[in-house]
């Protein structure tokens, strides 16, 4: 990988005194762009899409994601990883290949590219927070996510069964309520707000239906089971 570029864009946006997710007109947008495809195209497109989009994980060309992302969060994500999930560090310093200065590139390089996050609306769930309660969660799945996915036993669901022990083999707890909250917007699956006219789901029914998900695990997924019917 050549850093030339990277280390470059690092000098002019210092020189400018401005933050790494605040870059500067002119020439230093245009250099914020070239190491942003650069660094990206080789480490994040692969799953998060070339364009942001359409990618096996979630879109960061997403406003909803970007709001209850913030640049700390997507450069702690990118550094370190994200625990339970695919998403692999990339810091040199937590076992990965990227310096510093790439990682200030991809963070800069998203709100550069798609956009900085809209205001947080009213009621707006946080990024993270522990499983809640898998009895409601029950109820709340059967309200907000059954009419497209699903439930165990029915074998009509339009929009995948997430409660398949096979696939939520695949996902981690914090996938599923971040998934949950955002949406797939390109794939057509709305965000908390969406599921039911009129109703958004409560933090507390996020926090229920991935408990109630988490529940559908089994210990050795793939291999036969018993029947939950």
């Amino acid at each position: 990988m050549t850093r030339l570029p990277v280390l470059w864009l690092l000098v002019l946006i210092a020189a400018c005194g401005r933050p790494a997710d605040d870059p500067a007109d002119g020439a230093t947008k245009t250099q914020v762009t070239a190491a942003f495809d650069q660094v990206y195209g080789e480490n994040c497109a692969g799953c998060h899409g070339a364009n942001g989009r359409n990618g096996a994980a979630l879109s960061l060309d997403d406003s909803v994601y970007r709001t209850i992302m913030d640049s700390a969060a997507v450069q702690r994500a990118v550094a370190t990883g994200v625990p339970g999930t695919l998403m692999p560090a990339f810091a040199k310093s937590a076992g990965g290949t990227l310096a510093d200065s790439e990682i200030a590139v991809i963070v800069a390089g998203i709100r550069e590219r798609w956009g900085r996050p809209m205001a947080a609306p009213p009621g707006a769930p946080v990024y993270a927070a522990p499983p809640g309660n898998p009895q409601a969660g029950a109820d709340a799945y059967a309200t907000f996510c059954a009419q497209c996915h699903g439930s165990p036993g029915d074998t009509a669901s339009r929009s995948g069964a997430v409660y398949d022990p096979s696939y939520l083999a695949l996902v981690s707890d914090q996938w599923l309520r971040t998934v949950t909250i955002v949406g797939r917007p390109e794939r057509g699956m709305p965000d908390w707000r969406g599921y039911v006219s009129g109703r958004p789901m409560t933090s507390t029914e996020i926090a229920d239906v991935v408990a109630w998900l988490a529940a559908q695990r089994v210990p050795f997924a793939g291999q036969p089971y018993m029947s939950r019917r």
